[in-house]
């Protein structure tokens, strides 16, 4: 029983370790072009990023390791200038590539803030691209 417990509180902190990946102020200028369109775009490199994907035997959840991806593509390319990013595969492994872009237009997305039944601030972005230039 113990070992269950050692075990289970492992894979409970070792999960804990991406919970701080935030998207910042810069990575919030960041646009994720998931419909590929970057014409007229100036190329600014290439990002890759990591996450863990599996805690020992027990796999994350999908969606959760590709946002985290996203966000930390996002905060990255900022560092290197671009304000545009378009996934070059699919995640694999918890890694994944981006292209990194700078376009010149205002790339933001828009967010929309709203309240939870306790009265705290809530933050959710459009599934679509608000900007479909």
């Amino acid at each position: 029983m113990s070992r269950m417990l050692v075990l289970g509180i492992t894979t409970l902190a070792l999960g804990a370790c991406s919970w701080g990946i935030r998207l910042d102020a810069g990575g919030q200028k960041v646009r994720t072009a998931w419909s590929g369109d970057v014409t007229g775009c100036i190329d600014k490199g290439r990002v890759t990023v990591s996450v863990l994907d599996h805690v020992g035997p027990v796999n994350r959840n999908t969606l959760k390791v590709r946002d985290e991806l996203e966000v930390m593509a996002r905060n990255e390319a900022a560092s290197i200038g671009a304000d545009t990013i378009k996934p070059l595969a699919e995640p694999r492994d918890g890694e994944q590539s981006f292209a990194a872009y700078h376009c010149g237009r205002s790339n933001t997305s828009t967010r929309i803030e709203q309240r939870d039944a306790d009265g705290a601030a809530t933050q959710t972005y459009p599934i679509k691209d608000p900007d479909p230039r």
